[in-house]
């Protein structure tokens, strides 16, 4: 597995990415409130030679309260472009899925405050610093770009999808009771979600050569209409958000792999809209995530969907597609050893749906101690912002927030118990205590509840 970071990342920035990235959290902590724009453009102004990225704001003095709203509408909107940026989202094809639109409605609609919730809620356990460049390296390092990227996913995370409302601490458990005890409609859609999770319809099983999780999609287990298009939406963002679970930035795996088998497919399992529904979730709100997309046993039919398919992708999604015809093209990617039977390869593996146990949650109902967690989350997020702010200033060398990061990362893994419903992959020992990896699990996997008890508090979230 690498350990060198990946150009680009924490660690291994060129100088000119480095003030990139200043001015990216100089405009993240504006949108949270941590500074005004005024002195948002003086950090600008400090990090790249007098130059900021963006014009001050001309709205009139006399109404502060309206300054201050329109400034926060318009954040960047109006600036001035520095010469190494493209044109703005709208003008150059960014802005395919409406994320202007999002952008402008969070900043009308969430309050700075919420706005910073939401982002350290999408943080978890990864490196704050990632998860912006994550964004700018999608919008090829122009800040305004990855400025309403970022604020539009967040709007879309917390007001659209209730990612880290919903769906992750309601989670499988949730499901199950909506069917027994839900009304009409929650039972439908209780049932749908827990029909494709024991179907497997796409599931998460090991790595590639590369060290990347792997999410298998069998394409022959989809039939159109058979599931609502909320509860098909609702168990992809599901199946995305638990991969992130399995990713680790620090040890230069901060992608994943995605294999459709295409084994037996026919018209009748081609659906458009949950192909669209996942263009748009890797694109527009989890950028930079993909490694690899393999297309696997793809019959003749096939190629001209591909056509359709291919014209509604970015250009750096597209090529990242494979396409193998058998088991030694796909192991190519993933080692032999590592491909299922079921696909022609020589893992004794099969995919078995182990159903939620009573009160494997319970740990969500300790509101103690979640605060306590929480509260020691607060302080670190605190001091990191502290601590970007000196350094992106100049005033200090950025080396305590490599630490605070490590501490964020670890705060989450003993807070995840409280916030984050028990998975299939925290039943089987795929996750583990505080977040340890085993991509390869014992029959019978570990204990179920995500490892919340004593003693845990030095887990380093590693992979075994």
């Amino acid at each position: 597995m690498a350990s060198k970071p990946l150009p680009g990342r924490p660690g291994n920035l060129t100088p000119e990415q480095e003030v990139k990235l200043k001015e990216m959290w100089a405009a993240t902590l504006e949108v949270f409130g941590v500074v005004s724009h005024d002195e948002r453009m003086s950090l600008e102004a400090n990090t790249n030679g007098g130059t900021g990225t963006s014009t001050p704001d001309t709205t009139s003095t006399t109404e502060e309260t309206k300054k201050k709203h329109k400034s926060r509408l318009s954040l960047g909107l109006g600036r001035k472009k520095d010469k190494t940026s493209s044109d703005s989202t709208e003008s150059n094809g960014n802005d395919k899925h409406g994320q202007t639109a999002d952008f402008k409605a969070a900043l009308a609609s969430q309050s700075p405050e919420e706005l910073r919730q939401a982002f350290w809620s999408m943080a978890k356990h990864d490196h704050p610093d990632a998860l912006l460049l994550r964004f700018l390296r999608a919008r090829k390092w122009d800040t305004h770009a990855a400025l309403v990227m970022l604020v539009a996913t967040m709007h879309w995370r917390s007001q659209e999808m209730g990612v880290d409302s919903d769906i992750m601490p309601r989670g499988e458990a949730y499901a199950l009771r909506e069917i027994s005890s839900g009304t009409p409609a929650e039972k439908k859609e209780g049932a749908d979600f827990m029909a494709q999770l024991r179907m497997g319809k796409s599931y998460l099983h090991g790595t590639d050569k590369e060290g990347r999780p792997c999410c298998y999609v069998r394409v022959r287990l989809h039939k159109q209409g058979e599931q609502s298009e909320k509860s098909l939406e609702r168990f992809t963002v599901y199946t995305i958000e638990t991969a992130r679970m399995m990713l680790r930035g620090d040890q230069g795996v901060d992608t994943a792999t995605i294999v459709f088998d295409m084994t037996d497919f026919t018209m009748a399992n081609m659906d458009y809209t949950p192909v669209k529904f996942m263009i748009k979730c890797f694109e527009a709100n989890y950028p930079e995530s993909l490694g690899s997309v393999l297309v696997y046993k793809s019959p003749w039919l096939f190629q001209g969907i591909w056509k359709i398919i291919k014209g509604w992708l970015d250009p750096v999604v597209a090529s990242k597609v494979h396409f193998a015809s058998n088991v030694d093209d796909l192991s190519e990617w993933i080692p032999k050893s590592q491909i299922a039977r079921e696909l022609g390869g020589a893992e004794d593996w099969t995919y078995t749906y182990v159903e939620p146990l009573p009160n494997e949650n319970s740990a969500m109902d300790d509101a103690l101690a979640r605060e306590k967690v929480q509260a020691e989350r607060v302080e670190l997020v605190s001091s990191y912002e502290h601590e970007t702010l000196s350094w992106i200033s100049g005033e200090g060398s950025g080396e305590g927030r490599g630490r605070l990061a490590q501490r964020l990362r670890e705060n989450y893994w003993r807070l995840d118990p409280y916030v984050r419903a028990r998975s299939l992959y925290d039943r089987t020992g795929v996750i583990g205590v505080g977040g340890r990896l085993d991509f390869y699990p014992k029959v019978g996997g570990a204990a179920v509840g995500g490892g919340v008890g004593k003693g845990n508090e030095d887990e380093d979230g590693g992979v075994d």
